[in-house]
């Protein structure tokens, strides 16, 4: 045992004591100045710039600093809710245009605004077709399918006659809107069916008279919409085709 007392004195005999460890060293080789958490640290100095440095907050904890306003809404949206347009005018329904296309319609001898007729509205011709549906349903007929099936044909076959006829050209809405404001008169001859039978000789007549009615209230306001003037006739014989399809619906 001896012999392991020798060799534990003289093993890594150096400098080293156990009380070096309280003074801790950085990279550098110099010690630590700045206590935190029993180790100190040493200090760098250094430009810090001014923004960087944290204020102290000088508010009230329930009260923010910056309070939310309408003048704030109205900047950052650019302008105030009431200068925006109504509903109906974004979506592009005006009642008053629309009234003026059915005046227009029911009376054929009226002149037409080319300048209202030549908008595309949708709204009115819509509602039309949904009730000259619905009014062949009250006689007895499910025929939804097929006022819209010709209604879609019709105006694709009159919009390729009318820009091969007419020199300014004109869009597929504007010839779905036209058609679809002169089918009114079309709906009552549908309302006279669900009390009278339109088979005999009256029938006929009234139904001729309506055809007759829609084909020239639909050329009317075609030439009047696109300046083709001298060639109403050219275009009422297409549109008297066309409703004379819906009065064959109507009819039987």
């Amino acid at each position: 045992m001896s012999g392991f007392d020798g060799f534990n004195t003289e093993f890594f005999q150096s400098s080293y004591s156990i009380e070096d460890q309280a003074q801790p060293y950085d990279y550098s080789g110099r010690p630590y100045s700045k206590h935190y958490g029993g180790y100190e640290y040493a200090q760098q100095g250094g430009f810090v710039p001014p923004d960087m440095v944290q204020q102290p907050y000088t508010g009230q904890i329930y009260q923010p600093t910056q309070s939310y306003s309408a003048a704030s809404a109205q900047s950052f949206y650019g302008s105030s809710f009431e200068d925006e347009p109504p509903l109906l005018e974004e979506l592009g329904i005006n009642f008053d245009h629309i009234w003026q296309k059915t005046l227009t319609v029911l009376h054929p001898l009226k002149v037409a605004d080319g300048s209202i007729m030549n908008e595309t509205d949708l709204a009115g011709p819509m509602v039309f077709c949904l009730a000259f549906g619905a009014t062949l349903l009250l006689a007895g007929k499910i025929q939804f399918g097929y006022v819209y099936g010709i209604s879609a044909i019709g105006c694709l076959g009159m919009f390729c006659l009318l820009n091969l006829m007419s020199v300014t050209g004109v869009s597929f809405g504007c010839v779905a809107s036209v058609l679809g404001y002169c089918l009114l008169p079309m709906i009552l001859l549908s309302s006279f069916a669900i009390v009278f039978s339109l088979q005999g000789m009256m029938g006929i007549i009234l139904t001729a008279g309506i055809i007759g009615w829609c084909s020239f209230s639909a050329s009317k306001i075609f030439i009047s919409a696109l300046a083709m003037e001298g060639q109403q006739l050219l275009v009422a014989y297409p549109c008297a085709l066309l409703y004379g399809v819906f009065a064959l619906i109507s009819i039987f």
